[in-house]
């Protein structure tokens, strides 16, 4: 395959990795996966979480797609969608992981409209103390701040935390 090609097929799956994540964040994160997910939601106590086993989990089909695409015969597209996948987990462990969390120490400061936003929309999504009445499930993608702060005054489900010192 032309190198063109390739990047097309990285570039559209690390795209569709945004959906696929907000549909597991909203529908298994936020639903039968919480168990793990709960402690995403809590303040740390040290460098890891259970949250965390999501990002093993979610790295193994990429790891299979690169080593089948690249050693097992299956070709250099899966190699490429294996490859858009560990793209998508490497943006979000810098995006979410470490400049919203500040799982790494940064002097990073958001200044554009979308940066703003994004981080923004994310916190948003941790004032609620329950899996239940949360806004934006996205990680690189989020709808405008207005809307999120209308749905959770609008939610029934929302139970506002008060924030902590790691937020």
């Amino acid at each position: 395959m032309h190198w063109v090609e390739l990047a097309l097929i990285f570039l559209a799956t690390v795209a569709a990795m945004e959906l696929f994540a907000y549909v597991m964040h909203r529908w298994v994160m936020h639903g039968p996966g919480w168990f793990l997910h709960e402690s995403h939601h809590r303040v740390r106590h040290g460098l890891f979480e259970l949250n965390d086993l999501y990002g093993v989990i979610f790295a193994l089909p990429s790891i299979a797609l690169l080593w089948l695409g690249i050693r097992g015969g299956w070709g250099d597209a899966t190699a490429a969608v294996g490859a858009g996948i560990a793209g998508y987990g490497a943006i979000y462990f810098g995006f979410h992981d470490w400049i919203v969390h500040r799982r790494l120490p940064h002097r990073i400061v958001p200044k554009s409209a979308y940066f703003k936003r994004i981080v923004q929309a994310h916190r948003l999504h941790h004032v609620v103390e329950s899996k239940h009445g949360t806004v934006s499930f996205g990680f690189l993608w989020a709808p405008p701040i207005d809307v999120l702060n209308a749905q959770l005054r609008e939610s029934k489900d929302a139970v506002l935390r008060a924030p902590s010192v790691q937020d």
